[in-house]
């Protein structure tokens, strides 16, 4: 049963716009799936997979695109990068004809690529102005649970109408870490694959296919060492030479092996909040994993029960609220590192997240208990930057949003998308 994606209509409002667009993503998230449902009965569907199609791809691209034609999705662009520039060619062609008959310019190319990390400067270069990006993730909790998906809106009001419509939605602590331990991979969810097993076949994929040609051979012991080392520091400050010495690489190796987990849609990094007003503020992002299963599965935490009361089990449930907000944002083809960002000084006082508008800052909390103390403690030093602070909240496993203060409030973690 095909389970709907928020970004459907995303993909289609680009889709719209452009002769092309890029759908990115990790591997086994359901691009392949979400961009057969929308395009499949009208739209050939080749996978660079296939080693023929492949072999015609690299070796003549023009012939491959004659003999397909478009409308066309092509799956797995990373694997034949030299196909963009005669994309390109393709296109600009058309789109001379198009003028010229004073015609509207239609949607030529899909491409799906589950490594931006080879294929950013391409698409830069050849496509610029000519394809729309958008980025997938794994099942967000609403998509999980069968909702239609809003964009968050951290505005008290907007919550408490979200609040009146989705009771049902309430989750126990029990059920949030056995979503948290579950993750969103879909054949996962899904029961199709049994997690462990799928999850030691990931990494070797993962490892396989889109990192052993960004690393050393002699490296790939090492890298799955290093992806288990980011894992149990999800949710903490990223500091390279901490994570080199443990991996026993240098600080250099490090940065490229972040960026690679970055740019695979692997983790996200969050950035601290900087506005030019103090040098007091700490500048190293913190990092967080995009699925909490994987997570889960790396940091080698046997079942939900154990994962729930051990010490990690704030850095789970705050990994798993910001890479909720990450994976809505992307559904509204958003940048969240636009508006999404932590504060931390050199005092150490610090706030999980600051939704940030051009108009105020939302301080959030984020708290794996039950209407924890204290928690609105650092709110006061946002009033430094001389913008309007809004009604700050605190996310944790309540029932029903409810007042702290008059300038915080508790917010139940099933209200985040």
């Amino acid at each position: 049963m095909y389970i709907h994606r928020s970004t459907e209509q995303t993909i289609k409002k680009v889709a719209e716009s452009f002769p092309c667009i890029v759908i990115y993503g990790p591997r086994q998230i359901g691009k392949s799936t979400t961009v057969d449902y929308i395009f499949g009965d009208r739209y050939r569907v080749v996978t660079l997979d296939d080693l023929e199609d492949r072999f015609l791809a690299e070796n003549n691209p023009r012939l491959f695109l004659e003999s397909n034609g478009w409308p066309l999705v092509i799956d797995e662009i990373q694997k034949v990068p030299q196909l963009l520039d005669e994309i390109k060619k393709v296109i600009d062609k058309q789109r001379l004809i198009w003028m010229k008959a004073d015609e509207r310019p239609q949607l030529m190319y899909v491409l799906t690529g589950s490594n931006r990390f080879e294929l950013q400067q391409g698409i830069s270069e050849s496509l610029a102005g000519r394809c729309g990006v958008i980025e997938m993730a794994s099942f967000s909790n609403d998509e999980k649970q069968g909702k239609e998906e809003q964009l968050f809106n951290p505005d008290l009001s907007q919550l408490l109408k979200c609040e009146r419509k989705l009771k049902e939605y309430y989750h126990t602590r029990k059920e949030v870490f056995e979503n948290i331990f579950i993750g969103g991979m879909p054949d996962v969810h899904t029961g199709k694959a049994e997690r462990d097993v799928y999850f030691r076949s990931y990494v070797a994929t993962y490892i396989e296919k889109d990192v052993r040609k960004l690393i050393n051979a002699s490296s790939e012991l090492q890298f799955r060492n290093f992806i288990s080392i980011v894992a149990l520091r999800t949710a903490q400050e990223l500091h390279y030479d901490d994570i080199a010495n443990s991996v026993g690489i240098d600080v250099r190796t490090c940065k490229k092996w972040i960026s690679i987990l970055e740019t695979s849609g692997i983790i996200f990094l969050l950035q601290p909040y900087m506005a030019n007003i103090s040098n007091r503020i700490i500048k190293s992002p913190k990092v967080y994993f995009m699925d909490t299963g994987l997570c889960a599965y790396l940091c080698k935490w046997p079942n939900s029960e154990m994962l729930a009361d051990c010490a990690m089990s704030g850095a789970f449930f705050e990994t798993y609220v910001v890479s909720e907000l990450v994976k809505n944002a992307y559904a509204f083809n958003m940048d969240p590192k636009q508006f999404l960002f932590y504060y931390r000084d050199k005092d150490q006082k610090e706030i999980d997240i600051l939704y940030v508008t051009p108009e105020k800052i939302t301080p959030i909390e984020i708290k794996a208990g039950i209407t924890p103390v204290k928690a609105t403690k650092n709110f006061s030093v946002l009033s430094k930057y001389n913008m309007e602070i809004g009604t700050g909240l605190v996310v944790d496993n309540c029932e029903r949003i409810r007042a702290i203060n008059e300038n915080a409030y508790y917010l139940p973690v099933y209200l985040i998308p």
